[in-house]
């Protein structure tokens, strides 16, 4: 979905089916705010309130304006809002109830067609074992069954008690992990996003009973503001919380993102109570309690988990990156606005000439960095071809070295995302380097 943003509105570049033409959403914050003053001589316009009120002014033959109000309160908007509040209702409790039949009559009831046939000849609906099996032991008649973990969270809180006594942490800490999981998806899709061999990056963060409500809405917050920190644009995110909770949730909300094909789940943030650590406990008969020493007191810690898909992640990062840009002149490029912090090269090294002892004080020079971050050298084709390979793989900025480097120590750096040219020296980029290109200044970001 393609948004097009003026200081009027916002408008949905999206053709819909079921709407001729196209779709504008308009938002304001305030009363005095005007939002989208226009004139046609014939135009055919349909207007709803979704939130709040708003006047409409239609110009008349004479001169003046007729005005119609318009609220949240229009009996065709409530009508819509409580059928829409009873499928859900009905969709709940069917899957809280496991009601497969329930769910099947609703689909049918409200006859959901399938968007790639566009019919509704839908099969059962069916419960699918979404882990994948294998068996331990030498023999097939004494193995036993086990199950590729699903997620890296179990690994965690089994080894929750040891880290705190060895760490000497006290309540709330988190203890973060990243490794693989495996899912036996139905129908793995879509690219790198939905696979059945993926890494899962989790952190479980353990707190006081009773205070989850507020550590779950934290680190909602916390988890967005680290995605808009990479520089992506915030219409891009949303919220999804969840109408049916797993079993051991008393709280879960994703983090959606705007893929090409759509918003889908980029992260979960989810409640997960003390069902975790409890059933460990009983099933192990070891105690696993947390001591308090403020309270004076052990008690099984509440967990409030974050977790995503590094997979996901990436491309998530990928697709919002890639542009193919017009240029003034009329060509174009391909440019990848990787985050600076996150792009694979940081800085390609480019001298002008392979001649004149150039290739060797670009070597030099890259000495100065080549520890501490990942940098290239390319020599090879004309400057304005190597501007263009770089631009393509998402590196932040290229260095030229030509013969007034040589004489007074400063070269030209380009920027890749606006394409600006200007000399500096040693010293400038060093800065540049830290305050930009390093993992620690996007960290340094949220701190602000």
């Amino acid at each position: 979905m393609n948004y097009n943003e003026d200081d009027r509105a916002q408008r949905l570049l999206d053709v819909f089916d079921i709407l001729p033409g196209q779709v504008n959403v308009s938002y304001v914050n305030n009363t005095s705010h005007i939002v989208a003053w226009h004139k046609h001589n014939l135009q055919t316009d349909y207007w709803v309130c979704i939130k709040g009120s708003f006047k409409v002014g239609l110009a008349t033959e004479e001169g003046g304006c007729k005005f119609e109000y318009l609220s949240d309160k229009n009996p065709r908007v409530l009508e819509i809002t409580k059928s829409i509040e009873d499928v859900k209702g009905k969709m709940i409790l069917a899957f809280e109830n496991d009601d497969l039949l329930a769910v099947k009559k609703i689909i049918d009831d409200l006859e959901i067609k399938c968007p790639v046939s566009g019919t509704c000849n839908w099969t059962e609906v069916r419960q699918f074992n979404l882990m994948f099996s294998t068996k331990l032991g030498a023999s097939e008649d004494s193995s036993m069954d086990l199950y590729l973990r699903p997620e890296t969270a179990q690994g965690i809180f089994l080894n929750y008690l040891s880290v705190q006594k060895t760490s000497r942490m006290k309540i709330p800490f988190g203890i973060a992990q990243t490794g693989k999981a495996f899912r036996n998806e139905i129908v793995a899709r879509q690219f790198i996003f939905r696979m059945r061999e993926f890494e899962q990056m989790e952190m479980q963060f353990f707190i006081q009973p009773g205070t989850q409500e507020d550590y779950f809405n934290q680190w909602k917050k916390k988890r967005l503001d680290w995605h808009l920190n990479l520089g992506i644009n915030s219409n891009s995110f949303r919220y999804h919380d969840h109408d049916k909770l797993a079993h051991y949730a008393d709280a879960a909300c994703d983090i959606e993102f705007l893929f090409p094909f759509g918003f889908r789940e980029l992260e979960g943030i989810h409640s997960r109570t003390d069902f975790d650590l409890k059933s460990h406990e009983k099933l192990s008969g070891k105690k696993i309690q947390y001591f308090d020493p403020v309270l004076d007191k052990n008690y099984t810690p509440y967990v409030v988990e974050t977790s995503i898909g590094l997979d996901r992640m990436f491309l998530a990062i990928l697709s919002n990156s890639l542009n193919n840009e017009i240029l003034k002149d009329g060509s174009s490029r391909t440019v990848m606005s990787i985050p600076r912090p996150l792009a694979p090269n940081k800085l390609a090294f480019l001298p002008l000439l392979k001649k004149d002892g150039l290739p060797e004080y670009t070597r030099k020079i890259m000495r100065d960095f080549i520890h501490d971050i990942n940098i290239v050298y390319d020599e090879k084709d004309a400057i304005g071809r190597r501007y263009r390979r770089q631009d393509a793989i998402g590196t932040p900025y290229c260095i030229t070295i030509d013969h007034q480097t040589i004489e007074d120590d400063t070269f030209t750096i380009r920027d890749r995302d606006s394409m600006e040219q200007r000399r500096i020296q040693l010293s400038e980029l060093k800065t540049i380097v830290d305050s930009e290109l390093t993992l620690k200044s996007l960290l340094k970001k949220l701190d602000n």
